[in-house]
């Protein structure tokens, strides 16, 4: 199956990514994620908690800032599913407001009940096709070494996996770091997010 193409680029798909692990262990590529092979279905699981734990960290691209959400009828701040991380905006009328599930909690106050709209930075779980492919390559280099580790088990293939994950992080970095730097000068919010969330510690 081929990778879906934009703008004349090809970009890597789940499907992709999973054939990758697949291959650093040897098996025959499927054509697509139904394929009933048992390794395929355990690369793909492998794959989707790696994208969330990568994703989980808050990156430039996956950050979105001051982004408004309404209370519901009880007062209550419920967050989409798709939300990983919710931190109160410095400048939020109730600043004191912590993550717990998928809702707002007050500390402050002790209250689910926040009684009003609030500003939020969040960090938002994305599609995997639609994350840079700087962050499918890490992502997905990973996934590889914890599925060989699982599967297989060698040694040898561990440490060059390794060295290859660790050269993705650091391209996902360097990547990361150049968004900012376009940014962080003209945008207080967006160095007060990273400052306080400490990120990039992968």
């Amino acid at each position: 199956m081929e990778s879906i193409k934009v703008n004349g680029m090809a970009g890597t798909t789940q499907l992709d990514a999973v054939n990758t692990m697949l291959s650093a262990i040897g098996e025959a590529p499927v054509s697509s994620l139904s394929s009933g092979l048992i390794e395929a279905e355990i690369a793909e699981t492998i794959l989707n908690t790696v994208d969330r734990e990568v994703q989980s960290t808050g990156w430039h691209f996956n950050t979105e800032l001051n982004k408004t959400f309404a209370q519901d009828t009880a007062g209550e701040i419920i967050l989409p599913a798709n939300i990983l991380r919710a931190d109160a905006t410095l400048a939020a009328e109730s600043p004191n407001l912590v993550q717990r599930g998928l809702k707002m909690y007050d500390r402050t106050n002790h209250t689910f009940n926040i009684g009003a709209s609030t500003q939020l930075d969040v960090t938002v779980q994305l599609d995997f096709g639609d994350l840079p492919e700087v962050a499918k390559r890490y992502t997905t280099l990973r996934a590889t070494r914890i599925f060989q580790d699982r599967v297989v088990g060698s040694n040898t293939l561990h440490d060059f996996q390794l060295r290859d994950e660790a050269l993705a992080l650091a391209e996902l970095k360097e990547f990361d770091k150049a968004a900012d730097d376009h940014n962080i000068f003209d945008n207080y919010d967006t160095y007060s997010i990273i400052d306080r969330q400490g990120r990039r510690t992968l």
